[in-house]
């Protein structure tokens, strides 16, 4: 079986790393799989970039300008939208020609148009389609943050700047995408439960099979390993309990720092041992700008793509936290509990699917500041720290290896497959 992987991105953001490590589980499972980006950024030779860069480029600027004019030229909500109205035809590259199953995922900011999607679509090969969060089912957000207007039909957008009305950029972007996907069967695939009850909510997806895989990750790299090594190679210090916050670009506001920053001062108020006890370490873009801003040490290690040095992180930490106000299934707790780190996020998304209160980390109430805090503590100070984090590694091995990932998309691949030949 040869499986082609579309995704904008290789390696940056989490749908680019979650694809990847599904390319590779893939690969180890007897499947033929290639990715498909816009730029390479490895020398793996199980990647292909997409022809002309020049003209990615060209496509991206374009939906931008489009969302821009749109936004009354604010760049406020500029990339939390995506309209598809520029992008690549695949259908004539041998990559698509020779795949036997065509598994998009993110595919945005000028990758695929929804022209481009109709054309694979009308190609005869089965498609699987994962989601990385609500754009395939919605107008043109990709988080709805409270928003059920996807549920019927999308308009009067939250994000455009006076309501644009019923039939304003969503409503337009809804119509399109609701043509495009009465001509073909599509396999939707979510990373979580939670989005995919959300997608199965959606108007545009009532015909249409949704199931639920989550991302995989190779616990052979993402394990633990000695502590005091991992903080003595980054300079960390030896004496102190260590708070761990990660995200691509720490400012934002979608991951929850205020609360963090707030959670931390409500500790040290309540236990002033903890300004010289305990510490943050924040790795990520920006992270510089957060020093000074909690009542204990802060450690800004900036933004890191090396694999290798991600998991030194996070074993020399003992404690991550992930405060987002919307999520999926993010791979950030994913890797944190592969290397034995209690986690705490807020009851929002995939979170709950992923950390188990009080078996191998805590679930804090949404938006809850005092509740996190409460976590934080209940972790470093009163639950049975070695049963937590023995816990946390047996809930990575048994529902996100690869091998368990990769089988389950084996099967989605055969059904779509066995659906097409009767089709025809």
């Amino acid at each position: 079986m040869r499986v082609l992987l579309v995704n904008t991105s290789e390696k940056t953001g989490g749908a680019a790393v979650a694809t990847f490590r599904l390319m590779e589980a893939l690969n180890n499972n007897g499947v033929k799989a290639k990715m498909l980006v816009t730029h390479k950024e490895t020398d793996n030779i199980n990647v292909v970039e997409l022809p002309r860069p020049w003209r990615q480029r060209m496509n991206f600027l374009w939906e931008r300008l489009t969302i821009f004019s749109r936004l009354h030229f604010s760049k406020h909500h500029l990339f939390e939208l995506d309209v598809a109205n520029a992008g690549t035809d695949i259908t004539m590259l041998p990559e698509f020609k020779k795949a036997d199953i065509v598994h998009l995922a993110w595919i945005n900011q000028g990758m695929l148009s929804l022209g481009s999607i109709r054309k694979i679509l009308k190609s005869g090969k089965p498609v699987v389609w994962t989601m990385h969060d609500l754009w395939p089912v919605s107008g043109i957000c990709h988080l709805s943050l409270g928003c059920n207007r996807f549920k019927s039909h999308c308009s009067n957008c939250k994000y455009l700047p006076h309501k644009g009305g019923d039939r304003d950029l969503s409503y337009k972007v809804w119509e399109q995408k609701s043509r495009i996907y009465k001509i073909s069967d599509i396999s939707f695939v979510a990373c979580s439960r939670w989005l995919a009850a959300e997608a199965k909510a959606s108007g545009l997806v009532d015909k249409h099979i949704v199931t639920d895989i989550p991302n995989p990750i190779n616990t052979s790299i993402f394990c633990q390993h000695s502590k005091a090594e991992a903080r003595q190679a980054l300079g960390l210090p030896a004496d102190k309990r260590l708070i761990l916050f990660v995200a691509q670009r720490i400012t934002n506001v979608n991951k929850g720092m205020d609360y963090l920053i707030e959670a931390c001062h409500t500790l040290v108020g309540q236990h002033p041992e903890m300004r010289k006890n305990t510490g943050v370490v924040l790795l990520g873009g920006h992270a510089e700008e957060f020093e000074g801003q909690f009542d204990m040490p802060v450690y800004p290690l900036g933004y890191v793509n090396d694999e290798r040095k991600i998991v030194e992180v996070y074993n020399a930490s003992d404690l991550f936290v992930l405060p987002s106000l919307s999520e999926n299934l993010p791979n950030t707790i994913m890797e944190a509990m592969a290397c034995g780190v209690p986690c705490i996020g807020f009851k929002v998304g995939g979170i709950p699917e992923m950390i188990d209160h009080q078996k191998n980390g805590y679930v804090a109430s949404y938006r809850d500041s005092a509740d996190l805090a409460r976590g934080l503590h209940w972790i470093l100070d009163e639950a049975d720290y070695e049963s937590l984090s023995r816990r946390a590694v047996q809930k990575v091995v048994t529902h996100y290896s690869q091998q368990s990932v990769a089988m389950r998309y084996i099967e989605v691949y055969n059904q779509a497959m066995a659906f097409k030949n009767y089709a025809l």
